[in-house]
């Protein structure tokens, strides 16, 4: 009664019936849907196509394969702004139900067995309160009782918003970004990273370029948003 659950996208009060979102605000949402790449999970135009542009162009790719929950347009934008930027954390419950509706199946089949949220650098953490990837991995380890392992991936150095930078300077700026405990990693055979927004690929290459080198795992991606389609 104090602090009811608001909606994910209109931040109305929910009522009683209205379970975790309004049934008219579903409909302002564009969940991801096949065709979709094989790689990173973006929608794609065509079935006859295997991957978006910017996969297609990529030589090597670090995790084995992602998924995305909703295409980053419309009412969604302004729902992952408030999640991250004006603490509501409460959305994670309905970003991370939706996912698992969509993609049980396919996290059991890979036999995941850790959630690593991307980790965001620890001033910049302090500062906002939350890390809203792993509020979104706690949400996930709930509804499928995989736990979340917070300590394996550290960020170390602060990095500028990768999206305004090319290839070259994205690959600079994320070079020892990122440290893996290797005492941790080899606990684990199949590991979920999970973020908000798939935008380049780039911190989830890395990321998993490491993990890799650090021990012989699987790294699959999930994500509550991604990039329009291809």
């Amino acid at each position: 009664m104090i602090f009811p659950p608001r909606c994910p996208v209109c931040d109305e009060i929910l009522g009683m019936t209205d379970g975790m979102i309004h049934s008219g605000c579903k409909s302002c949402l564009y969940p991801v849907k096949e065709p979709v790449c094989l790689k990173c999970g973006k929608m794609i135009t065509s079935p006859t196509r295997e991957y978006c542009s910017d996969c297609a162009k990529k030589k090597n790719s670090h995790y084995d394969q992602g998924k995305a929950v909703f295409e980053y347009k419309g009412a969604v934008k302004q729902s992952i702004y408030r999640f991250k930027y004006d603490n509501s954390r409460e959305y994670a419950g309905f970003y991370a139900a939706s996912a698992v509706e969509n993609y049980s199946g396919w996290i059991q089949k890979n036999k995941i067995d850790a959630i690593v949220p991307v980790p965001m650098y620890r001033k910049k953490k302090r500062k906002r309160g939350y890390n809203q990837a792993e509020v979104f991995a706690r949400e996930l380890s709930k509804k499928t009782g995989i736990p979340v392992e917070n300590e394996l991936v550290v960020r170390v150095e602060n990095t500028p918003a990768l999206k305004l930078l090319n290839y070259a300077e994205r690959k600079n700026a994320l070079d020892g970004a990122f440290q893996v405990r290797k005492n941790i990693v080899n606990c684990y055979k199949s590991i979920l990273l999970v973020d908000d927004i798939y935008t380049t690929g780039s911190t989830a290459e890395e990321i998993s370029r490491m993990l890799k080198q650090s021990g012989n795992i699987h790294v699959y991606l999930l994500c509550i948003c991604i990039g329009k389609q291809d």
